[in-house]
């Protein structure tokens, strides 16, 4: 049985926590883009094709959004004690999921800003987490 500490994970947790779901994630983007090439004869994909992009955001999306829907952690979460949770509900919803996803793109587009803005602002909160009204919490076994 796992108890949710409210306290926020630091840095080097977060960073080691992403880095394992990356590595996760681009497994699966590896998998998924086998379909499209398939469809397309066996041919590569055309460089810069929007469908191609558009499709592997949304394999992003749904791998991270399953993960944060049902149990609030990814693999990665988990492996470093990590647990997200929704600020209004007992779980995420995939609203919040959606606007967590979308929000940490614009923060990582911005290299990484809204990630190091929890350490900056007087709320403790990175852009996604703000926009979500998650935040994330370690967790003690």
């Amino acid at each position: 049985m796992s108890v949710v500490i409210h306290k926020r994970p630091g840095p080097i947790r977060q960073i080691m926590a992403m880095i394992y779901d990356f590595l996760l994630l681009l497994s699966a983007l590896l998998f998924a883009a086998i379909i499209p090439v398939a469809l397309n004869s066996g041919e590569a994909i055309t460089p810069g094709n929007v469908f191609f992009l558009l499709y592997l955001l949304s394999v992003c999306f749904l791998f991270y959004g399953w993960f944060w829907t049902h149990g609030g952690q990814t693999l990665g979460m988990r492996a470093w004690k990590i647990k997200l949770i929704s600020s209004t509900s007992p779980t995420i919803s995939w609203k919040q999921a959606a606007v967590r996803f979308i929000f940490g793109l614009i923060s990582w587009l911005c290299l990484g800003l809204g990630f190091w803005w929890q350490w900056l602002s007087k709320n403790k909160q990175s852009w996604y987490n703000q926009a979500a009204k998650t935040q994330l919490v370690f967790v003690k076994e």
